[in-house]
């Protein structure tokens, strides 16, 4: 028999005797808790017998870690007035750690009946159950482990990856463990991940997800999981028998690597849709709490994500939700940081964003959360959308500006020189009015939405036919070049120019002043065979091409010494702006930018500029004197630099362009379309 429980901590929390079952709903007049086989096959039902503070909560004795449950919410139906209770839809608990059974697209997962709605969403009487994942009760999770010492902003490098993606074709591994956390954390897999110098990975959606009824209707999947249904539970498609188990192994994996964890969080919708969408859980157990709707329309969902529907920030349930989830993925599963996507929902009131939102200074204060990385991705398609640059000094954001800056400079538009120069220098123009550092710029040439690197320079044009969408999806402004031939070329000077055009763009990133980060695949040459919006393509399309790491290993190891120059040489991850000079602590550091005969850059000489030198120098106090130069010629002629030696003879550390040889002389010439870095061997 249930008896009575405790309102707090909300879901399911089991101990030696029995589990509390605590669930929040401001609308419901009553709440079945409702008990499953691991068949799928109801077994008991029983009615939460108390509510303190619009929370329901009953305490079942004999029950423990393993239990399958939903809820059945009775309360209010109307649609137009944003009221969602339907008893016939089996509800998952939003605080489930893990979940059994798959979500099947039937009209019974509607709480409107689909059929006969033409004239308002009538109710559906049809049991969802047989459709819907159930939660799982989970025994006590231990506090994670001590995680490895975190790594400085200035030394940490990203390396963006999909779970499944990075794992489904690696050669190294067993039929059993592709696409799943146990992949992930292959020997192998880890080793080769630490070799290439990567500090941080940053993981695409884990949390459990579903995939659209379209794409489920044209035989596709959703790939990237930007479709969550539950924000504590590990995506049960990525684990073998025990998510969070195989979820933990796989951290604890990586921090005895000395590598970080980052995952991708989708805080701002959920995989239920529009008002149209199916009854999963936040519908049908409070849809006004969680969801932000129209003033004057409350049964229509405000839709700033492009996904139907928008999390309420401004939602005191909402809020805990989300920081609930954050301290346990933190503190209990022991990930180091969190890239909130569209961040900029997390602060928005009814009137427009606020950098001050409750949501947003609760993350940021969170004493919980005092060790974490946050990176926003500061933009949404609502109104005032684009944020970049406006988030506070806890938060990193990702630079789009960057992005685009670097791409249009060597596509060979000189006149976007200007622009480049400042990305390199670390998009002060953005960050440093608000006292912000070059590392909360998180710069990037490419990621997981847009082009590969090795299809940014294959394509002019996306070739998105797969997705059944007949091409209309995804960006059309690339800033892309096919190099002569769209898509595949053995044409030896193709290949060549592609080679080193990728080089180019994967040096200005490792060398830029700001936090790097790497599209895994890019290190090698994945090709998604110019899709450009692979959400949908959970198949070879996206899934890493591991022989392409054989086609040409020497590009990797090009990445690999890129990667290795980053971390020796200080003057390329300074932790301030510079504007001339700084005085630190220990050392005078200085940069200037000189035209290619030696001379210090005017202001006319940045219109249409191709040819130019960044120089960064160090005079320290205590240890020797260094300097760095970075050599950047986007011209279609080779170019003469000379360089004032300053302190110690200047050698190459690396070209971009093949066979050059290293020089200690000036000047130094570089070909057409090449990067180059000096370095010196001090006195």
């Amino acid at each position: 028999m249930i008896q009575s429980g405790r309102p707090s901590p909300l879901g399911a929390t089991a101990d030696a005797n029995g589990t509390n079952f605590a669930l929040f709903s401001s609308v419901a007049e009553r709440i079945e808790l409702c008990l499953f086989d691991i068949h799928g096959k109801q077994t008991a039902i029983h009615l939460l017998p108390d509510c303190d503070d619009k929370v329901w909560h009953g305490y079942l004795p004999g029950i423990g870690a393993g239990q399958r449950y939903g809820f059945r919410v009775h309360g209010p139906y109307a649609p137009s007035e944003g009221l969602r209770c339907n008893p016939a839809k089996l509800l998952l608990d939003p605080y489930a750690r893990a979940l059994s059974g798959e979500f099947l697209w039937n009209d019974a997962v509607f709480d409107y009946d689909p059929n006969n709605s033409a004239d308002g969403l009538r109710i559906s009487t049809l049991d969802s159950a047989p459709y819907v994942p159930k939660g799982v009760v989970c025994a006590d999770i231990p506090t994670a482990e001590p995680k490895h010492p975190p790594t400085s902003w200035s030394e940490t490098i990203f390396y963006e990856a999909n779970v499944r993606g990075y794992t489904m074709r690696h050669p190294a591994l067993d039929d059993v463990d592709r696409g799943t956390f146990d992949g992930m954390r292959n020997s192998a897999v880890v080793d080769y991940i630490k070799a290439l110098g990567i500090s941080s990975v940053e993981l695409l959606p884990v949390h459990a997800f579903i995939d659209e009824q379209h794409l489920t209707d044209k035989g596709l999947r959703n790939y990237w999981g930007y479709n969550s249904i539950a924000f504590f539970a590990p995506c049960p498609r990525y684990a073998k028998s025990d998510a969070i188990r195989e979820f933990r192994d796989m951290v604890r994996a990586y921090h005895d690597a000395g590598i970080e964890i980052i995952l991708d969080v989708v805080y701002n919708h959920t995989g239920e849709g529009d008002q149209r969408g199916p009854s999963i859980t936040f519908r049908g157990l409070d849809n006004l709490a969680y969801y932000s709707t129209e003033p004057s329309a409350p049964g229509t969902y405000i839709n700033d994500t492009g996904c139907g529907n928008t999390l309420n920030a401004d939602s005191p349930q909402v809020r805990q939700l989300v920081l609930d989830s954050l301290r346990y993925w933190h503190t209990i599963i022991g990930v180091d940081g969190f890239r909130f996507d569209l961040a900029p929902v997390l602060g928005r009131h009814g009137h427009g964003f606020s950098p001050h939102h409750p949501l947003l200074k609760s993350i940021e204060s969170d004493p919980s959360l005092g060790t974490a990385k946050l990176i926003a991705e500061p933009w949404d398609p609502g109104p005032g959308g684009y944020q970049l640059g406006s988030f506070s000094s806890r938060w990193a954001e990702w630079n789009d500006r960057y992005r685009d800056s670097v791409r249009g400079f060597w596509l060979g538009n000189a006149a976007t020189g200007r622009d480049f120069v400042k990305r390199l220098h670390g998009s002060a123009d953005v960050f440093a009015a608000a006292d912000r550092v070059p590392q909360h710029s998180i710069n990037m040439v490419s990621c997981h939405d847009g082009f590969t690197l090795a299809d940014l320079v294959s394509y002019a044009h996306k070739h998105n036919e797969a997705n059944g969408e007949d091409n209309r999806d995804g960006h059309d402004h690339n800033l892309s070049t096919n190099h002569g031939v769209e898509g595949d070329s053995d044409d030896p000077q193709v290949m060549e120019a592609r080679r080193r055009h990728r080089l180019n763009l994967l040096a200005t990133l490792l060398f830029s002043q700001g936090t790097p980060l790497i599209l895994a695949g890019d290190e090698f040459g994945h090709s998604q065979k110019g899709n450009n919006n692979a959400y949908a393509q959970d198949n070879e399309i996206a899934w890493l091409d591991w022989q392409k790491l054989e086609d040409d290993p020497n590009f990797t190891a090009d990445v690999r010494t890129l990667i290795r120059l980053r971390r020796e040489q200080p003057l390329l991850r300074i932790e301030d702006h510079i504007h001339g000079r700084l005085d630190g602590d220990d050392a005078t550091i200085e940069v200037c930018w000189l035209r290619p005969d030696g001379n210090e850059m005017g202001a006319n000489d940045w219109h249409e500029t191709a040819t130019f030198s960044m120089v960064l120098t160090a005079d320290y106090e205590r240890a020797r004197d260094a300097m760095v130069a970075i050599l950047v010629n986007a011209s279609s002629d080779a170019c003469l630099f000379e360089i004032p030696e300053r302190n110690g003879a200047l050698h190459l550390a690396f070209s971009s362009s093949p066979g050059q040889t290293t020089a200690n002389d000036m000047p130094i010439e570089l070909p057409e379309m090449t990067l180059a870095l000096l370095v010196t061997h001090p006195r």
